[in-house]
């Protein structure tokens, strides 16, 4: 692993406000040749957050010099932190080992959480690790976020899609619209819909997306999904269609 903290290597100095400040953002990619899929919803996601979070823009070419910088034009998994422990936003990549999408149909464990401030990737994540820890010791790979009135929201670490009647239905409640979701988007159309767990049972199967890719879904609790190669082969299809940019 290497870390690299506006261009420079870390130092025990600059990760100090990170290691005792859970304030702040990031965004997750895979490269493959120095290229990105969707790098410039990566761009504009830390680019609005930071507005949000600390009031000022974060300017996207400085963003990709530094990603440019630490990765090179190699394969890798790349994370962009972004913290502000004076006036200005700080830039963090920690470059890791390249990685991939699960191999095996992925199960789920619902359990009743609302991130904070859904719609920013931000660092707060002792709910969907605590969560996320929960379901591996019930024998689940990942939690499925609940809310309150019964919505289904999205996973502890992924978004969730549905296929019912040959049609693709991303859940409508507060979330955040994570990279590979926002390039489905624009290939398959897919429509939102409230999704109660209640109604799981309805659906012919589903599937989770995050930055590692795509992966089936083959249990939510006690409600079995059979394989759906079909279905899935038109989301693989489309999201292999999306082009890598050269970072």
């Amino acid at each position: 692993m290497r870390i690299e903290v506006d261009g420079r290597p870390a130092t025990a100095e600059t990760l100090t406000h990170p290691a005792l400040v859970n304030y702040g953002h990031f965004t997750a990619m895979q490269v493959r040749s120095g290229r990105v899929r969707g790098l410039l919803a990566h761009l504009d996601r830390l680019d609005a957050a930071t507005r949000e979070l600390f009031g000022t823009p974060l300017d996207p070419v400085r963003v990709r010099d530094l990603i440019r910088h630490a990765v090179g034009d190699g394969d890798a998994s790349v994370r962009v932190s972004v913290h502000q422990p004076e006036s200005e936003p700080v830039v963090q990549v920690v470059v890791r080992a390249p990685a991939e999408a699960p191999s095996k149909p992925q199960s789920l464990l619902p359990v009743g959480y609302e991130r904070p401030v859904p719609h920013i990737k931000h660092v707060g994540t002792f709910g969907q690790i605590h969560f996320g820890l929960q379901a591996e010791q019930a024998g689940f790979d990942e939690a499925l976020l609940v809310l309150s009135d019964g919505r289904v929201a999205e996973g502890g670490i992924t978004n969730i899609g549905f296929f019912r009647d040959g049609r693709i239905i991303w859940p409508d409640a507060p979330m955040l619209r994570g990279v590979t979701m926002r390039l489905l988007d624009e290939i398959l159309r897919p429509y939102r819909a409230v999704v109660r767990v209640d109604d799981l049972p309805s659906f012919h199967g589903a599937f989770v997306t995050n930055s590692l890719g795509i992966a089936p879904v083959s249990r939510i609790g006690d409600v079995k999904y059979p394989p759906r190669d079909d279905w899935m082969t038109r989301v693989h299809e489309a999201y292999a269609s999306v082009p890598w940019d050269q970072i």
